[in-house]
């Protein structure tokens, strides 16, 4: 297998016992990075690297199966259901945090989409549905139109939402014109259409991507966009600076920017809480107030937590974004800092 650092012989065995995701690229993405000006950077979120077999973690690391209600169905914060329509990417990203389905045949896919339907029609709380995998856009427009059969005629659904990095991937198939009348459907059903995007650094978004999303734009479909703190990726306040000034160029909000997760094959990849919240800081002093949309977040097992700063006192400030305690949700709290800490469970509680 080739991996970065050169060519090296592996088992299978090896690969499952290490979790390291199989090698696919777009033909597409692989011309775009080599041309970018970044590939020295953007190599990394492809390439295999030897350091995978050295990541230590886990597979689960927001506790996905336990708030797992029915299959391929997930209900951790109230007003929002997670469906897992797909286990495939266009391409595989090497810090993929549900490396434990993507590229398999995975049971956590959604089999049965009218029991979930029922599911989120009996919770009234649940205003959005976010459907994601794998990526949803490796199904075929007609698969995703009868997802939508399901989706569209429950009245408590206020949008529909679709977590994506495509159109980095493989931008043309958001030029399919089946897709307009998808997100018509959605409109029509009077729900809003929403695609997160997945753009890391700037060198991944080409002419083609943002063409498409003007041209959805255009039609009404919403843009919001999320990046992984990487290191040796975009560990840099100038690039990602850069990409969340594009991204409001071209009519995406940014959204997310979440700290790198301890996923076993892919922890490498985690920069440290001081080093993340030094990259936040320099970020916003390069943006104007208009493109200071996103936050700095860290997807944990209790819930999305908003990191704020280290304070003078040597703490780690944070307050919870979402909660499936609705009483936590905005509260501040703060943890002792540990040097090198990458995580909330790096932190001592006292």
């Amino acid at each position: 297998m080739n991996f970065i650092e050169g060519r090296r012989v592996v088992t299978q065995r090896e690969l499952h016992a290490n979790s390291i995701t199989r090698h696919h690229v777009t033909n597409f993405y692989r011309e775009q990075i080599a041309n970018s000006g970044y590939y020295d950077h953007l190599k990394y979120i492809v390439e295999p690297s030897i350091e995978e077999f050295e990541s230590l973690g886990n597979l689960d690391t927001s506790g996905e199966n336990d708030n797992t209600v029915v299959r391929g169905l997930q209900h951790k914060y109230a007003q929002t259901g997670l469906l897992l329509v797909t286990d495939r990417c266009a391409s595989y990203c090497r810090y993929c945090f549900r490396k434990r389905i993507v590229g398999k045949n995975s049971d956590e896919i959604a089999p049965d989409f009218a029991e979930i339907a029922q599911y989120i029609g009996s919770h009234s709380e649940m205003t959005n549905v976010l459907l994601s995998g794998g990526d949803p856009f490796v199904l075929s427009t007609p698969k995703l139109d009868k997802i939508l059969d399901y989706l569209l005629p429950i009245p408590h659904l206020e949008s529909i939402r679709f977590g994506t990095k495509a159109v980095a991937y493989q931008p043309k198939r958001f030029e399919d014109p089946a897709l307009s009348a998808l997100f018509q459907r959605i409109h029509e059903a009077g729900k809003t259409p929403v695609i997160v995007v997945h753009f890391d650094h700037i060198g991944e978004i080409s002419v083609d991507a943002e063409r498409n999303i003007r041209s959805l734009r255009a039609r009404g479909v919403q843009f919001l966009n999320q990046s992984v703190l990487l290191s040796k990726v975009n560990d840099d306040p100038e690039i990602l600076a850069a990409t969340f000034a594009k991204c409001h160029q071209t009519g995406v909000r940014p959204y997310y920017l979440f700290q790198g997760r301890p996923v076993k094959g892919a922890s490498h990849f985690q920069v440290s809480l001081r080093r993340g919240i030094e990259i936040t800081h320099g970020i916003n002093q390069r943006l104007s107030g208009i493109q200071k949309t996103f936050k700095y977040i860290m997807s944990h097992y209790t819930g999305k937590i908003e990191i704020l700063d280290l304070g003078a006192d040597g703490r780690v400030y944070m307050r919870y974004h979402q909660n499936k305690a609705p009483e936590k949700i905005g509260k501040i709290f703060s943890r002792p800092h540990v040097e090198g800490a990458c995580w909330l469970d790096d932190l001592p509680e006292e």
